[in-house]
């Protein structure tokens, strides 16, 4: 839920760039400090003046009842359909606004304001204890969901069926939706790491990719397990086996303090060593929270180091065309220092290999 606090720390960080107002049009970002769910709203942020959120009539009164429950009942609502020429008939001179995400026309009606920065999205990185309890939440549903699904027989029913099912699962568990359209890729089709689930059945033999997840509250999971339909084959096993330690040291470096490139090394580092470097095509790591992407990336390139409270993915993968791929992927909290630094793997179920009927 949003609260005061949040609109405090980015009128803080507004005021440190020596600006005196931030435009907030991004709905994600309008959720996150708002908690405004709706389709079209934007905020001005003064430094030295209270907010105002502006929204058409159609979100007069759900824009005061989720802003009231967010605890800004105070917010002055402005209720127009031109809520970029609202915005920039009050704002200073000195106005940042999210250049990274509005269009040409917008940035030119607000009269060619500085980029923000990715401020909100720097304060989102950070979780506070509600979100985590959502995160939390959506990840035991997936888990448990997941866990079910694999007790039956996947045998001889379709990727499609068997995507939706999970789906229908985390739905009679409590979730609210599905994180993202569920990826349930089986055999050599295993080996292309964002599959569309089709009517190719499910065979003995075949690795069985599931990356899916649980929307909570707004909050996303975000987990792969990848098992095999009989007896796995030595070369399954080999892959899972890479796969499963990369992980592992992947996670070993999601400590509060460590620079974000340092787990991408050590993830890589296990699948050069294991001789399977040049199979893994993706990326290793994202934030999650409002979003099912969202910063930081991990990357060799990341210039920053992980902070106590964000929620990334570790999600190492080798994918052989032709043949078949393994990913496992898990939603991980950076736990406080004085509770030790160690990861908290959100999405708590085996990473073991498998063998299902």
């Amino acid at each position: 839920m949003a609260d005061d606090s949040r609109l405090a720390r980015l009128r803080g960080l507004v005021a440190e760039s020596g600006h005196g107002a931030m435009f907030v049009s991004d709905l994600v970002n309008l959720r996150y400090l708002t908690g405004f769910t709706g389709s079209n709203g934007a905020l001005l942020v003064p430094t030295e003046h209270d907010p105002v959120f502006l929204t058409d009539g159609r979100y007069r009164d759900q824009a005061a009842a989720e802003l009231g429950a967010a605890g800004l009942g105070d917010v002055e609502i402005v209720v127009t359909r031109d809520l970029i020429g609202v915005a920039a008939g009050r704002a200073p001179a000195d106005l940042v606004a999210e250049t990274h995400l509005i269009d040409v026309d917008s940035w030119e009606k607000l009269g060619r304001p500085e980029a923000s920065g990715r401020l909100v999205e720097r304060l989102r990185e950070i979780k506070d204890d509600s979100e985590i309890a959502a995160l939390r939440r959506a990840c035991e549903i997936s888990c448990s969901a997941l866990e079910a699904l694999l007790i039956g027989p996947l045998a001889g029913r379709t990727e499609r069926e068997v995507a939706r099912d999970l789906e229908w699962r985390m739905l009679e568990l409590g979730a609210e939706d599905r994180a993202f359209d569920t990826i349930l890729a089986s055999g050599e089709n295993s080996a292309i790491p964002h599959h569309q689930p089709t009517d190719r059945q499910l065979r003995a033999g075949d690795l069985v990719k599931i990356d899916f997840g649980a929307r909570v509250d707004g909050y996303h999971a975000d987990c792969t397990r990848t098992v095999v339909i009989g007896p796995a084959a030595d070369w399954q096993r080999e892959i899972h086996a890479a796969v499963r330690e990369s992980q592992a040291a992947g996670l070993d470096r999601l400590r509060p303090g460590v620079p974000v490139a340092e787990s991408n090394t050590a993830a890589r580092g296990s699948l050069e060593r294991a001789g399977w470097l040049d199979a893994f095509t993706t990326g290793l790591g994202h934030g999650v929270g409002l979003q099912i992407h969202e910063d930081p990336f991990i990357a060799a390139a990341h210039p920053g180091r992980l902070a106590s409270r964000t929620v990334l993915t570790m999600e190492p993968g080798i994918y052989l065309p032709g043949r078949g791929g393994v990913r496992i992927e898990d939603t991980v909290l950076v736990t406080d220092p004085d509770h030790g630094g160690e990861p908290d793997v959100l999405t708590d179920m085996t990473t073991e290999l498998l063998e299902i009927d």
